[in-house]
């Protein structure tokens, strides 16, 4: 499920992110995806890709890696994020929920440390 007001843009520093056309409440549920669950195996190879930074740490342990369909790859990252991502292993689904009111135009963002507003440093470098 994708809402159809979703759409992909150019950003001005992280090449395309997701925009809404509409605005949006706190706690809507915007996008559910499925996710193909790849081994620990599979994640060594894909880190050599430049899949390494689309993918998400996946299970319990977090001793897999997966490639989720849809946007949800193409959310940016902000340490004070709009939005917040939930996995389901069980249904092998990632969804999209906003954290806050958000305005049509702008851009919806994630916090690639889970919880919207973790502020621990990411694998790459931030402005």
């Amino acid at each position: 499920m994708l809402q159809p007001y979703l759409y992909l843009d150019k950003t001005a520093k992280a090449g395309r992110g997701v925009f809404t056309s509409e605005t949006i409440p706190a706690d809507t549920i915007i996008e559910i995806s499925p996710v193909v669950v790849m081994s620990k195996e599979d994640r060594v190879h894909l880190d050599k890709t430049k899949l390494y930074d689309y993918i998400f740490e996946w299970g319990e342990e977090k001793d897999k890696c997966c490639m989720a369909l849809g946007y949800i790859p193409m959310y940016n990252h902000n340490y004070k994020s709009n939005c917040q991502y939930f996995m389901d292993f069980e249904e092998e689904i990632i969804f999209i929920k906003t954290v806050a009111d958000i305005e049509a135009g702008a851009e919806l963002t994630i916090n690639y440390n889970c919880e919207w507003d973790d502020d621990t440093k990411v694998w790459f470098e931030t402005t």
